[in-house]
């Protein structure tokens, strides 16, 4: 990514983070990332979410139900840093789980493995 990129990147991570904590109802809404396309119109904005009481699905469901709104949101923000509001999409970031996932397979290898024997 380009030093533009990453700065419009930035100021949409730190704004709609912002935005987002409306979102918060007894879970945690995560930005991971937010990758722009070059030339600025589409952010990516990767998603993690954990809600003890609930499904991360219905969390996820309402940020997209939602998008036009917070794109509205996020241009009052941004209006004098940004000529133009990039398109938002919202992805779920499962790094976390896959991390979990592989740390597990890895300690079930590891406790399957016979000990090597020190003689």
């Amino acid at each position: 990514m380009s030093i533009r990129t990453e700065r419009v990147a930035s100021v949409i991570k730190q704004d709609l983070s912002r935005i987002l904590l409306q979102y918060q109802n007894n879970n945690m809404i995560t930005i991971t990332e937010v990758k722009m396309t070059p030339d600025l119109s589409i952010a990516k904005v990767y998603l993690s979410v954990i809600d003890p009481v609930g499904s991360e699905d219905s969390v996820y469901e309402l940020i997209q139900a939602n998008a036009t709104s917070i794109r509205h949101e996020l241009a009052a923000l941004v209006r004098h840093q940004l000529r133009k509001v990039p398109e938002i999409q919202f992805y779920k970031d499962d790094t976390a789980q896959y991390a979990s996932k592989m740390e597990n397979l890895f300690r079930k290898v590891k406790d399957e493995r016979p000990e090597d024997n020190e003689d």
